[in-house]
């Protein structure tokens, strides 16, 4: 049940820190962790190990996304290639 709920959570809000999505889910942060696990065996989500500092305290997590989603393009205008000189 939670590993649908945080797929679902990943597909509409797409890549996330754990403790964001435990926070908005309402999941304990060890079912998150669960959760991504199985999400990973089954290769349906990646994620990677992160630290980010706050006010200097380092805060261990991971970084979660749904596997082989990229997201579109910015709407707007692009620069074109530079030519090689």
């Amino acid at each position: 049940m939670n590993t649908t709920l945080v797929l679902e959570y990943l597909k509409k809000h797409g890549q996330k820190l754990d403790r964001e999505i435990a926070q908005q889910t309402g999941i304990p942060l060890e079912a998150v962790h669960a959760s991504i696990q199985e999400l990973e065996t089954t290769k349906a989500v990646s994620s990677c190990s992160v630290t980010n500092f706050d006010n200097g305290v380092a805060i261990e997590g991971r970084l979660c996304r749904i596997s082989g989603y990229i997201p579109p393009a910015a709407p707007g205008r692009k620069s074109s290639p530079q030519p090689s000189s």
